[in-house]
């Protein structure tokens, strides 16, 4: 027997309600705050998250699908949905346009790490972008939608904020807290140690245990911001203190990709374990310009939706449509006929083979229809038909034009 590869799931039966459910409703949210869905392709070259994601995260240095294809092509399957997204925005020449674009978008992405509890190798997520506004009510909005959307699942979350600076306060940052590194340098880990030199904000995300009791003690960016990167921070939070928005400050967050700056935020769970992430974003005005666009503010963020499946509350099921049986042969024709014509309106499902009375309503009951629709040999004579609404459990005989 083959099985699926490790870390690369199906998703069928229940999952599939809830997957299906979440992506629905999540699109809902989108549309509402006025964001188009786009798609991008599964299939990038490498170049591409090398110059985004950035050579230091582990994603690029360690967890991607890389290889050279028959066309002698350096490509991989999409770690991430961001890049792609600005790949298309540059490629379409939107970023010479001007103007506001605000995509959202979902998907499977793939990265090779060790599967666990919502942690998989090909996985699904679902992400907005916007571009054009460097405003930071735009940052409140994007964070505003991400908890109406978990808010419409019913996920509980806390939602913690950081500042990550820009280009005027991150270097003077960056070297007090590479000052810092040195002193430890005997003390922390393999993977800070090459942070150090290549991205040295990188470390404070390091889950070593005891990397993470060092760094309690590090500079904080919160404390090196310049004026602008202050203010902005400060609005943030009186934004979402106005919208009954709660949140927390966390002073390591720094998100797991190079190319955010100022805004960065995470939604994490207490209900999925150690790694309780899920969700986060950040603002990136300088990602669109290290791809050779044109210089554009963007914003947005990811959720990694297998990740959430199992916190999704879900509404309770109602009966739907018809379910549509023969209790003879020739039955089955016309039982077929009047299928497909409530196909037109309705949802309506057909068993094929003829079944008494008690097997269909069994059967109708399995697929939750609200009207059990059966045609015997008597129904067959008197041009009728006999439905019972499985809801209300009241039963009756109609004619067939009725129907």
């Amino acid at each position: 027997m083959i099985n699926s590869l490790r870390g690369m799931n199906d998703i069928l039966g229940e999952d599939y309600e809830r997957f299906t459910y979440f992506l629905n409703t999540a699109s809902d949210v989108a549309t509402r705050y006025g964001f188009h869905f786009v798609e991008t392709p599964l299939l990038e070259e490498t170049n591409l998250f090398k110059r985004s994601v950035g050579e230091s995260s582990d994603i690029v240095g360690k967890e991607m699908y890389q290889f050279i294809d028959k066309g002698n092509n350096d490509v991989c399957l999409r770690p991430e949905g961001t890049a792609g997204v600005v790949r298309a925005f540059i490629q379409k020449k939107l970023d010479k346009k001007g103007g506001i674009h605000r995509y959202f978008y979902h998907g499977a992405m793939f990265r090779y790490e060790r599967p666990q509890k919502g942690r998989l190798r090909q996985f699904h997520q679902f992400g907005v972008e916007s571009f054009g506004v460097a405003d930071v009510y735009e940052d409140a909005s994007v964070i505003m939608m991400l908890s109406d959307i978990l808010k419409a699942l019913g996920i509980k979350y806390r939602l913690q904020l950081n500042s990550l600076g820009c280009q005027n306060c991150m270097p003077i940052y960056r070297e007090n807290l590479v000052s810092f590194i040195q002193k430890h340098e005997d003390e922390i880990c393999e993977d800070c140690i090459r942070r150090k030199s290549t991205n040295p904000i990188r470390v404070l995300d390091c889950k070593n245990k005891k990397c993470q009791e060092i760094y309690a003690d590090a500079p904080q960016l919160l404390n090196n911001l310049c004026d602008e990167c202050k203010s902005d921070f400060e609005k943030l939070k009186k934004i979402l203190d106005e919208n009954e928005i709660t949140y927390e400050i966390d002073t390591k967050l720094v998100r797991g990709l190079d190319y955010y700056s100022k805004t960065a935020f995470e939604f994490v769970s207490d209900s999925i374990g150690a790694q309780s992430a899920i969700a986060g974003g950040g603002r990136y005005d300088r990602l669109v310009e290290f791809l050779d666009g044109k210089p554009t503010p963007g914003v947005g963020f990811a959720m990694g939706i297998e990740r959430l499946l199992e916190l999704i509350k879900m509404p309770e099921r109602k009966r739907d449509g018809y379910y549509m049986g023969a209790m003879d042969e020739e039955a089955v024709s016309l039982v077929m006929k009047l299928t497909q014509q409530k196909r037109k309106t309705h949802k309506a499902i057909v068993e094929y083979k003829p079944k008494n009375l008690k097997t269909h309503l069994k059967n109708a009951d399995k697929v939750n229809a609200k009207y059990c629709c059966v045609i015997g040999d008597n129904e067959m004579k008197n041009n009728t038909i006999w439905i019972k609404d499985l809801e209300t459990k009241t039963e009756n005989t109609i004619k067939i034009g009725e129907l």
